[in-house]
């Protein structure tokens, strides 16, 4: 789900408790979670409600005014979901990617990674990555990815795997090589 930065910092805050979209079909759960750049929003509760019955604090809870929500609401087909968000903490892998491992972590780390490499249809991929992630960070993901014969959608989806692991992160353009990712990445050199 799409959060405005404004709603997204009041949701940090604690200003916004409420999200409310038109959907076909639910997109979240109560219980679910959503990685976002101020750290994680938490679904508490997702309920079909009717249009007609919001009021103007449930806008308010929502951060905007009775008006401009219905408006907002109109623009799609599908029924209306009210969302209840809180802020669950920060994205638990900006810790991790600067934790070093210890011996036990990295050679837990090295079988996972030996694990994606031989389930991959196209060959062993991770030492690859790493090393071009090394190489040329903060260079777009389209061009390190057509420098290996790759579309750029399934390239980012092979980062977002290393980085479930901690060891690349997100720049405003392209990624770079997490602490983390340092170490591991010395490793498969070893």
């Amino acid at each position: 789900m799409l959060f405005p930065n404004a709603d997204l910092d009041r949701i940090a805050a604690g200003e916004v408790d409420l999200a409310f979209r038109r959907w076909k079909r639910p997109m979240h759960v109560a219980g679910g979670r959503q990685r976002t750049r101020i750290g994680v929003v938490e679904f508490v509760s997702v309920d079909v409600v009717d249009p007609a019955a919001l009021t103007p604090q449930d806008a308010a809870r929502a951060g905007t005014t009775l008006p401009a929500l219905l408006a907002f609401l109109s623009r799609k087909d599908g029924d209306v979901y009210r969302i209840g968000v809180r802020f669950g903490g920060a994205d638990e892998r900006a810790s991790l990617r600067e934790r070093l491992p210890d011996e036990a972590e990295i050679v837990a780390l090295l079988a996972r990674l030996a694990e994606m490499d031989r389930r991959s249809r196209r060959g062993p991929w991770v030492r690859q990555h790493l090393e071009l992630i090394e190489a040329r960070p903060a260079e777009l993901a389209e061009t390190i990815a057509a420098s290996i014969g790759r579309e750029k959608k399934p390239f980012k989806a092979d980062v977002r795997r290393l980085k479930e692991l901690g060891l690349t992160e997100s720049l405003p353009v392209g990624y770079r090589l997490s602490p983390r990712g340092q170490a591991v990445l010395a490793r498969l050199r070893a």
